[in-house]
């Protein structure tokens, strides 16, 4: 029993840290001034022409500019993870969890060179924080950032860069 007990004490915090940032690094992401982590979609961009992505870019475009919540799971407010989860059961009618804690555990992991539309792309955040996006191509991904809501931002990028954890594959093609 005390073993369960410290167990479930260990874990909660893991179970709910869900897409959070840390003070310092959200400090970092959102108030430099050369703030590159977003991409404007320009005509000259042409995402992959499967149905994946024509389902994922009709939820951007739906979802475009809500604002980022903790724990929200709306167009009032969205976190990361829950606006994952929406996405994939919305246009994919595939149902996976609610946290990134659970999210990353999903599928198979495959490397960057590897990464196919509908692929899961996360970061380290913090020591116990992490975040979550849905690839695209090229190196973009849909995600939910905490100054812009639901964006479209590129891997390259240097936060995302130093912060880019894995690639899982969800999805079987």
């Amino acid at each position: 029993m005390k073993k369960a007990k410290k167990y479930l004490i260990l874990t909660l915090p893991l179970l709910f840290s869900g897409c959070s940032l840390s003070l310092q690094s959200a400090k970092n992401l959102f108030n430099s001034s050369n703030n590159t982590n977003t991409i404007s979609i320009k005509k000259e961009y042409k995402p992959q022409k499967s149905e994946i992505a024509k389902a994922l870019l009709s939820q951007y475009h739906e979802w475009k500019g809500v604002k980022y919540r903790y724990g929200g799971n709306s167009k009032n407010g969205i976190d990361c993870s829950a606006f994952i989860q929406r996405t994939f059961k919305s246009k994919l009618n595939v149902k996976i969890p609610r946290t990134t804690y659970y999210q990353s555990r999903v599928g198979k992991k495959v490397s960057k060179k590897e990464a196919k539309v509908g692929d899961l792309v996360f970061f380290k955040t913090g020591k116990n924080s992490r975040h979550v996006g849905i690839y695209l191509d090229d190196g973009r991904f849909i995600h939910v950032s905490r100054k812009k809501g639901v964006i479209i931002s590129t891997l390259d990028n240097v936060y995302f860069k130093k912060h880019f954890w894995k690639i899982q594959r969800v999805l079987e093609n």
